[in-house]
């Protein structure tokens, strides 16, 4: 057999060989040192966010109106998204387990969550907490605000707030809230501390309990989510004193306020948005924009109005400035209400 002849390779030029592992070297380090970042260049633009299904974290149980209004966005930026949402309920401890798990997520913009009230009292109401209500979120969206009521049985003289004020000094006045710490208790601390008024509070673990007592009149005021006691206020077992907003209802005119009596009275419930904090700018502001895109769809804003719920849809910043007046304005309530949850 004829031996095979390879043709040479020509020498290498002077220095190539050197430059060659240089390049190769510079190229390895470049690569390993850009690999961590790799997730946050990718996340730089919001250019086909989502591209996989998305996780809504509801610090509620299921059922209630929060998880009504929850499972409703999330069913319209599905639509938009053309990809899943993922309704995920982590109720318990003041709502502290649901917003924890916010905080602790991936800051990917793939798992964000919803907040009420009890995310600007918390801080003030527990010495402890597993968070910071400011560093360790992303405000998104202010959604709404429910429509609160102050409600009393028949039974009860006063037809207003002025008046209740009034009767509580001839012997004090039990009222009822849906916990500790909620909204609606603090709606009552709030009116004690501005008037001086006798009442004594009655937290209730929910509102079916509570009701139970205020239809009998055992319990015979009580301050509550305007769209659970209407069928009562409808049927005559129930009245109306007044609202806790700062001003009438877009959805019901016709009640009056209790800021009417006594000025300067304000207490509004929430609904809002929010992610963890350090996410990318532009996945936040596409999440906040789209937020608000279908919070004001018109099928959306009328389902929140059955629900009395009054729609914001604000944009983060603003959400982010209402949290920070909030978490001032409630210190002293609590502090005065010597409620603690610790």
């Amino acid at each position: 057999m004829t031996p095979r002849h390879e043709t040479p390779r020509p020498p290498a030029a002077p220095g190539a060989t050197r430059r060659t592992l240089l390049l190769r070297a510079g190229a390895a380090a470049l690569a390993g040192t850009c690999a961590p970042f790799a997730p946050f260049a990718l996340a730089a633009t919001a250019d086909g966010f989502p591209d996989h299904p998305v996780r809504m974290i509801v610090p509620l149980p299921a059922g209630g109106a929060s998880d009504v209004v929850a499972r409703l966005i999330a069913q319209k930026l599905g639509d938009l998204w053309k990809q899943g949402v993922v309704v995920d309920n982590r109720p318990g401890a003041g709502t502290l387990i649901g917003s924890t798990a916010v905080a602790r997520a991936p800051r990917d913009g793939y798992t964000f969550g919803m907040v009420i009230s009890a995310h600007v009292i918390n801080p003030s109401l527990r010495t402890h907490m597993p968070y910071d209500t400011v560093k360790d979120f992303t405000p998104l969206t202010l959604l709404g605000f429910p429509v609160m009521a102050l409600v009393a049985h028949p039974s009860v003289a006063a037809n207003d707030v002025k008046g209740l004020v009034q009767q509580s000094r001839q012997g004090a006045i039990s009222y009822a809230s849906l916990g500790i710490g909620t909204a609606t208790h603090l709606a009552g601390e709030l009116l004690k501390t501005m008037t001086g008024a006798d009442l004594v509070h009655v937290p209730y673990n929910g509102s079916a309990p509570a009701y139970t007592d205020m239809l009998t009149g055992r319990v015979p005021v009580g301050f509550v989510l305007l769209d659970s006691a209407l069928p009562y206020i409808k049927d005559g077992r129930l009245k109306v004193l007044g609202l806790t907003s700062s001003k009438r209802s877009a959805i019901y005119p016709q009640y009056t306020t209790i800021a009417e009596s006594l000025p300067g009275y304000a207490l509004e419930s929430m609904f809002g948005f929010v992610a963890p904090s350090g996410l990318p700018a532009p996945v936040a502001a596409k999440l906040s924009r789209d937020l608000q895109t279908v919070a004001n769809l018109p099928e959306v804003r009328e389902r929140m109005s059955q629900l009395s719920i009054e729609t914001v849809a604000s944009d983060g910043p603003s959400f982010g400035a209402f949290i920070d007046r909030e978490l001032k304005r409630w210190a002293p309530v609590v502090k005065a209400s010597g409620a603690r949850v610790d």
